[in-house]
């Protein structure tokens, strides 16, 4: 195993990102997935021991001393594996087979007086491994590590949204100017959003589900030795009791229909984050938003002024990336040759970059909402000068007073044209109305006209 600077990295993961990336290592890396498979094997051996159609017996010492083997499973631990695979160990030729290095390694390491070599990967297929291994560590990557910190930018966005509830804000609607709302409802959409997300997220990940059937999904090894056993019902108990769900009926390969799902759900939130990062850059390029800037940072190597919204958009970058890289994954593992091909193999090992892209997406858009303030001064100077934003307010409120031709009456006056908050009085001085509705009228403001939307941020949980 090579040990090389950031610097050398191929991938930006591994290099520029890595102290974003880091809290996946123990559950991307190669020694964390060599790890699973040993877990995997070690689990399966001690559940055949516990047949009583099987004669091994492991005591209770003989379990503690291999389930060490993955509890305390290292850096060393894993280049024995690697150097079984790929060159060779003390007296083992290179297998150039990543699941019989593993299985080599357990033998290797059993305890004194068990006599078990035999047992370890009885009956069972590489992709029996693979798929449970390859669950147990994008579970807890998914868990551990990405739902908090999607959670973090949800908290922060109900945070924002709860402080500045009641703070009027032109919209557009179209790109165009168009009824006000609060900074603090537009903040709370995405959060709500969000907290969907996450919860799609979540369900996902509870229900993965893996595999235990031999080379075609069948149990035929295991039935050929042991036909008395009830195969699937042990492989259930097996499955559920590493904390994963069962598939009962599969090919050699699991079909993966669980990944996809997950995948998909992983997608959805990033598309959330995605229309909040476009957003919340047009909110900093209109100043309604401003950035604190932060000390020695350059923000233009030619511009000495320019505080840029680099946050949002390298948050932009890393899910775009990452949303390509789970459509292609949600496609690719979920088909396969027959009853088995290798080509999902190599795609399989690209799973943790997709998680890592999402990750650094993630940070860097909490990262952004930590800088921004809202200008307040500068949504109210917008919204002052385009008057023409009460017209819905005025032609409903005609029609509530039985105009039929409100909405003309408006549209003549505003539609393409630059109107000020006199040329609506003009207008409301020639209604035929009652003094109260004039006044009412007469009382319309621009920065007035937003609704409930205060009182919708209470719509947020939590």
């Amino acid at each position: 195993m090579t040990d090389r600077s950031p610097l050398s990295a191929v991938s930006p993961l591994d290099g520029r990102y890595a102290r974003y990336t880091e809290p996946l290592v123990p559950y991307a890396s190669e020694q964390a997935l060599i790890r699973a498979r040993v877990q995997v094997e070690v689990e399966y051996l001690i559940a055949l021991a516990d047949l009583d159609a099987t004669p091994l017996e492991i005591d209770p010492d003989q379990r503690d001393h291999l389930r060490a083997l993955y509890e305390e499973f290292d850096e060393g631990d894993a280049e024995i594996v690697k150097a079984l695979e790929t060159q060779g160990w003390e007296d083992y030729s290179a297998t150039n087979h990543d699941v019989k290095a593993v299985e080599y390694f357990v033998r290797e390491h059993l305890p004194d007086g068990l006599d078990a070599a035999q047992w370890i990967h009885f009956g069972l297929t590489s992709e029996d491994v693979n798929n449970l291994a390859h669950r147990l560590l994008v579970k807890p990557a998914v868990e551990d590590v990405l739902v908090p910190a999607l959670r973090d930018v949800r908290d922060a966005l109900a945070e924002m949204a709860r402080d500045h509830r009641d703070v009027p804000m032109l919209a557009r609607t179209h790109g165009q100017p168009a009824t006000p709302t609060t900074f603090g409802k537009e903040m709370a959409v995405y959060a709500a959003r969000l907290g969907k997300a996450l919860g799609r997220i979540e369900r996902a990940a509870d229900g993965l589900s893996g595999k235990l059937a031999g080379a075609s999904g069948t149990y035929a090894a295991h039935d050929a030795a042991y036909p008395d056993v009830d195969w699937p019902a042990f492989s259930e108990s097996f499955v559920t009791g590493l904390g994963l769900d069962h598939t009962e009926l599969a090919t050699q390969v699991n079909p993966c229909d669980d990944l996809e799902a997950l995948f998909d759900a992983l997608r959805g939130a990033n598309n959330v984050l995605l229309d909040l990062d476009l957003d919340v850059w047009l909110y900093v390029s209109d100043r309604y938003l401003g950035q604190e800037a932060t000390a020695g940072e350059t923000g233009s190597s030619t511009m000495p002024h320019k505080v840029n919204p680099i946050d949002f958009e390298n948050s932009e970058g890393n899910l775009s990336k990452a949303n390509s890289d789970l459509v292609f994954l949600g496609d690719y593992v979920t088909t396969s040759r027959l009853q088995r091909d290798l080509s999902d193999s190599t795609v399989k090992r690209n799973v943790g970059a997709a998680l890592a892209h999402c990750l650094v997406g993630y940070r860097k858009c909490e990262r952004g909402l930590e800088k921004v303030v809202p200008n307040e001064q500068v949504m109210r100077e917008d919204l002052e000068s385009t008057p023409e934003i009460v017209g819905e307010a005025v032609q409903t409120i005609l029609r509530r007073e039985g105009h039929t031709d409100a909405y003309e009456r408006v549209k003549e006056l505003t539609r393409g044209r630059r109107v000020t908050i006199e040329d609506f009085r003009d207008l409301f001085a020639e209604l035929d109305v009652s003094e109260d509705v004039r006044e009412e009228l007469t009382a319309l403001t621009p920065a007035g006209y937003v609704g409930v939307g205060d009182e919708l941020v209470d719509e947020l949980d939590g």
